[in-house]
């Protein structure tokens, strides 16, 4: 198991086998690591790679690998982004809407805010820098080719473990049937431990949308696979393997310096 996790160390993970009662045994992969993924080179500024010495990648470049990890990441790693950390702050500020308009009738006949004194969903959406915005990304084929070989692995890797469907697939998990196998995750909170929304840019509100988990725990579970049968354990590992080169291929694109130079 080693050897498949050593591939990588994007995250720290581990295996558990769980027991139920008058239920098979199962696998569980369980999340150790916490806080927003080092995005690397894609979210280096201009003012950091002058001090550094070093060259800022275009933002077309920054804004498609940033794209590239949002779109296939959640289907191994427990990790949120942007839309999820929205959603939770609609629900704590503005009764679920994000909508500025509404959002600021609930805060100021629903919650007695001052109008001079509200946080609002564009508010939160302002702050958001140059290669978090979709718009940016750039086309595939402009990219230098090293960049273009790992984005399409990265998205190779993400295709192939989203075709071998759910049963028997290490990575993923029915939350009503992890909780029959493990209770406490019944009050866990549903954010999962992980993010690749920049904490430069939001540590406020990710303070905001990770206390609960602070206070009890965040939903750390990557994948949960009851064991029902034999051939179930091999279709695990060979979907372990799959997710564990999705990970490789996801830090190979992080580590990468697609400018040629040295930071």
């Amino acid at each position: 198991m080693q050897d498949i996790f050593g591939t990588f160390d994007l995250a720290d993970l581990r295996v558990v086998v769980l027991e139920g009662d008058d239920k098979p045994p199962a696998i569980a992969i369980i999340c150790d690591s916490m806080g927003q993924i080092d995005l690397g080179w894609i979210e280096k500024t201009n003012v950091l790679m002058h001090t550094l010495r070093g060259s800022v990648a275009p933002v077309e470049w920054r804004a498609r690998a940033y794209k590239a990890l949002c779109d296939t990441l959640s289907i191994a790693l427990p990790v949120f982004g942007y839309g999820e950390m929205i959603e939770e702050l609609a629900q704590y500020y503005w009764d679920g809407d994000t909508d500025d308009e509404r959002a600021r009738r609930n805060m100021v006949e629903g919650y007695g805010y001052d109008s001079d004194d509200l946080i609002l969903p564009s508010h939160v959406a302002a702050k958001r820098p140059d290669f978090m915005l979709a718009e940016n990304a750039g086309p595939l084929k402009n990219m230098p080719k090293p960049l273009r070989a790992r984005l399409k692995r990265l998205h190779t890797a993400h295709d192939a473990l989203k075709a071998f469907g759910h049963e028997a697939n290490a990575w993923y998990f029915d939350f009503h049937e992890t909780c029959e196998y493990a209770p406490d995750y019944e009050e866990c909170a549903t954010l999962p431990p992980m993010t690749l929304v920049p904490n430069d840019q939001f540590g406020a509100e990710l303070d905001e949308v990770g206390w609960r988990g602070m206070e009890t725990r965040f939903l750390d579970i990557a994948g949960m696979c009851p064991l029902t049968n034999a051939s179930a354990i091999s279709h695990w590992f060979a979907s372990l393997h799959l997710g564990a080169e999705l990970l490789a291929a996801a830090q190979d694109l992080i580590l990468i310096d697609p400018t040629g130079e040295r930071a």
